[in-house]
């Protein structure tokens, strides 16, 4: 079957271990089910793995692709969890938890294989391409949201790097909840384009905001997170799912958090009950997830450069026929 894989770590260079060709169809095996791929969405997490983060070498070639929708092997069409061994269904009980792509083949091919307990409906209401945009980049950002800061309708949210696939999740699904919604980035059409999915106020990266807010959704790491800690007000929290920018800020901010008694809270991925709950809240709002651009399985490598140079807002989806 056709597939998009990593053939090789180049920490430097890591679209140079990106391949496209053929690679084996998975096998049967007990407690897991085969799914026909009709979309998957490109997250950083696979441009990571062809740094070598999180995917040994002894597991390649590993195939791409975290999230995906498509048809299982009775005809219904379904949406895949890309937490593996969260509960022991399909793996055992003593196996840590992993995403898809660092233990088990990724999405980004014809067929994709995982446990049974990992396939979820995918809603009358939804594309197969807007549902593959939900499972990581969308479940993160609904448990930041809902889980991790805990936020209500009426509350206010700072979501820094509007643009990237969680950011650009926080600010559509933050609007929905009746949330005040700022947003922060260095491009000014991605400042425009956070106004017209919600945003109250977008402003440039390290910018005062007009009030100090509830809690932050910090993917990008270093580069503002000296920013997302300023910007809090006293006990807010800050939630952290990713360091785009790297994980070594100049300043900690230790001080003001321990003064005015914030909250740092770490979050990854999402439960699949997170997810079943964040596919009834897009159908039954309306709300749908920004798609940046749809390619075919076989143009990978351009999607890959795109999410890579950072030119995208939103999701970009690779599609198989």
């Amino acid at each position: 079957m056709f597939a998009a894989y990593a053939a090789r770590i180049d920490r430097d260079r890591p679209l140079d271990g990106l391949e496209l060709g053929d690679r084996p169809a998975p096998e049967p095996r007990p407690g897991w089910t085969t799914v026909k791929v009709k979309a998957a969405s490109l997250n950083h997490h696979d441009l990571w793995s062809l740094r070598g983060v999180g995917l040994a070498e002894d597991k390649l070639p590993m195939i791409l692709g975290c999230d995906a929708a498509g048809v299982d092997e009775d005809g219904n069409e379904v949406v895949l969890h890309s937490v593996i061994g969260q509960t022991g269904h399909g793996v055992g009980p003593k196996e840590p938890r992993s995403i898809l792509t660092e233990r088990y083949q990724g999405t980004f091919a014809e067929l994709v294989s995982v446990p049974t307990w990992n396939v979820l409906p995918k809603p009358a209401e939804l594309s197969f391409e807007e549902a593959a945009c939900l499972p990581t980049a969308w479940l993160t950002a609904y448990r930041m949201l809902f889980t991790n800061a805990g936020v209500r309708p009426g509350d206010s949210v700072l979501v820094q790097g509007a643009g990237g696939g969680v950011a650009t999740a926080a600010i559509v699904l933050g609007k929905a909840a009746g949330l005040r919604v700022f947003a922060t980035s260095r491009d000014e059409a991605k400042r425009k384009r956070a106004l017209e999915l919600g945003a109250v106020e977008a402003l440039e990266s390290g910018a005062r905001l007009p009030q100090r807010v509830d809690a932050v959704i910090e993917t990008v790491g270093a580069a503002t997170w000296s920013h997302s800690v300023k910007s809090l007000r006293p006990g807010g929290t800050l939630v952290i799912s990713g360091a785009t920018s790297g994980d070594r800020p100049s300043h900690a901010e230790l001080t003001r958090i321990f003064f005015l008694e914030l909250k740092v809270v770490g979050s990854t991925m999402g439960t699949k009950d997170e997810l079943e709950d964040l596919l009834s809240f897009c159908a039954a709002t309306g709300i749908r997830p920004v798609i940046d651009e749809v390619l075919p399985l076989d143009r990978a490598r351009e999607g890959f450069q795109r999410l890579a140079a950072g030119d995208q807002f939103g999701k970009i989806v690779l599609t198989n026929p």
